[in-house]
């Protein structure tokens, strides 16, 4: 039985997995900073993946937050081509931090749904 006869079969809802996905990617605390690196250096994903020759998908996946890891190999790569550090691609984003970006989105929500 293929996947998608199982989940036709069991009923299963798909929306479960998204949302899953999504709190995993809520939680995660490192950042990954390749949109900030490429345009102080006036570069695009597309460049980036033909320098490197990592699918453009997998750059997107990086540079949106969507993936759950990286390969060593990828961020070499990713390293090589920028000149960086796999600290420059990377961060880790503190709770103190989460708090101080959470705020003002609280602030605006708050704004907008007094009018």
């Amino acid at each position: 039985m293929s996947n998608i006869e199982y989940i036709a079969y069991t009923g299963y809802k798909t929306e479960r997995i998204h949302v899953r996905s999504l709190n995993l990617r809520m939680n995660q605390k490192i950042e990954v900073r390749i949109e900030d690196l490429l345009k102080a250096r006036g570069r695009s994903v597309y460049w980036l993946a033909k320098e490197t020759g990592i699918s453009y998908t997998t750059l997107w996946r990086l540079k949106t937050g969507k993936a759950l890891g990286i390969n060593f190999a990828t961020l070499e790569s990713i390293c090589e081509a920028l000149k960086c550090e796999a600290g420059d691609i990377m961060k880790f984003r503190t709770r103190e931090k989460e708090l101080k970006t959470a705020a003002p989105e609280r602030a605006k929500s708050a704004a907008g749904s007094s009018h």
